[in-house]
Formats: structure tokens, C-alpha cells, sequence
């Protein structure tokens, strides 16, 4: 009877295991020969808030996330973001009207987190609801060893602001909108986002189609 019923909590196990891994995302490849000069890119970055309500296809979402943070040494693990003592202790969430997602950079993938439209809550003003996707930056304290609290929320801030950065060049190179956003009720959206005691909300950055 309890052999039976082991096999039968097995088989279940394994089906929902199954299930969820159907829902990863698989990114396509970045493509990595595209974009405009350098130079012309940094001329052009810049804050934008008001978005068009068009979506971001997959590939520009997946050459985005790659130049965030994607792995670009991949014999290395390392990434196109710098980490202080490479803890690679931010995640980027995103966010967008088919729910909640992790990036994973090992696998190049979204992994599901919620399925319910979070976007109104990820900052105060209007435009977020609307807006295609907003990438949540969060710290995760417990990759950061026993760093000081001082330190550690020194390391999530800096290495947020070269995330944020590659964000807004990528933009700026695709003639993206983007804007970064501090402006956070940060308690209710780690409830929604169902964040551990250790994550902690750093900042969010919003990114679409510039509204005509």
C-alpha cells in the first residue's frame, strides 16, 4: 500500500515537474551583430516616459536581457554587467501584462514566477501600467556572504547602476524609451512579486516603444 502510494507521489512529482519546465521561456540567441556606434548611442541616451502600448518582440526582449546582464564568457560564466567580487547578486525581473518573470542568465530563459499583471505596482507614476515591460532589479542579500549591511547595500546599488546602464544603451542603440525609477511602493511589490526576508528591491527600469 505505502509502495504504491510512494509511486504514485513520485509520478506526480514528476508530472509537475514537467509542467512547469513547459513554462520556461527559452530566449532566442542575442544576436550581436546589430546596434549603432558607440559613440552615436551615447549621444542618444536618454529618459523617456511616455511608451507606446506596442510589445517588445522576443528577440529584442532577449538581446536586451543578454546586454543587461547575459553571460558573455561563457567558458568563464561572467557577464556583460561588472559584479562586485563577481557575487552576481542582482536578479532581473520581468515584468509585463502576461505576468511575472525571472531572467535566467545561465540558461538565457525567463522562468515563471506569477501570472497576474504586476505592472501597476512596479512604481508610482501612470505610465507603468501601460507601459510594455518593466524590469524589476532585486538584491539577494544571501549571495553576498557576510559582507557588512553598509557594504551590501553599497555592492546591490553600484552594480544595479551598470545593469540599469547597459539597459539604457541597448535602448538608446534600438531606439527604445526607457527610464529608471527609484519612486517604489517597495513593501506591496515584494508581497506581489513574493520576495524572501533576504531580496530586497533595488530599483526598476521601464522600457518600450517611444509613443508617437
Amino acid at each position: 500500500m505505502f509502495k504504491k502510494a510512494f509511486i504514485v507521489i513520485v509520478i506526480l512529482s514528476f508530472c509537475f515537474s514537467l509542467c512547469m519546465a513547459a513554462d520556461i521561456i527559452k530566449l532566442p540567441p542575442p544576436q550581436l551583430d546589430g546596434g549603432k556606434n558607440l559613440m552615436r548611442v551615447f549621444k542618444e541616451r536618454k529618459s523617456e516616459r511616455s511608451f507606446a502600448a506596442k510589445k517588445l518582440p522576443v528577440n529584442v526582449l532577449s538581446n536586451m536581457l543578454w546586454a543587461a546582464c547575459g553571460i558573455n564568457r561563457p567558458e568563464a560564466g561572467k557577464r556583460t554587467a561588472p559584479s562586485a567580487m563577481n557575487r552576481q547578486q542582482i536578479d532581473v525581473y520581468v515584468a509585463n501584462s502576461d505576468g511575472l518573470y525571472l531572467y535566467d542568465a545561465k540558461g538565457h530563459s525567463l522562468k515563471p514566477v506569477i501570472s497576474q499583471d504586476i505592472r501597476a505596482l512596479t512604481g508610482k507614476q501612470s505610465f507603468v501600467a501601460q507601459a510594455p515591460v518593466t524590469l524589476v532589479y532585486v538584491a539577494d542579500f544571501k549571495k553576498m556572504g557576510n559582507m557588512k549591511d553598509e557594504e551590501k547595500n553599497f555592492y546591490a546599488a553600484t552594480d544595479t547602476g551598470f545593469i540599469s546602464e547597459n539597459v539604457y544603451l541597448f535602448c538608446a542603440s534600438e531606439g527604445l524609451a526607457t527610464v529608471v525609477r527609484g519612486s517604489i511602493d517597495k513593501d506591496a511589490l515584494a508581497k506581489a512579486m513574493k520576495l524572501g526576508e533576504n531580496q530586497k528591491i533595488i530599483l526598476a527600469q521601464t522600457v518600450g516603444y517611444p509613443k508617437e
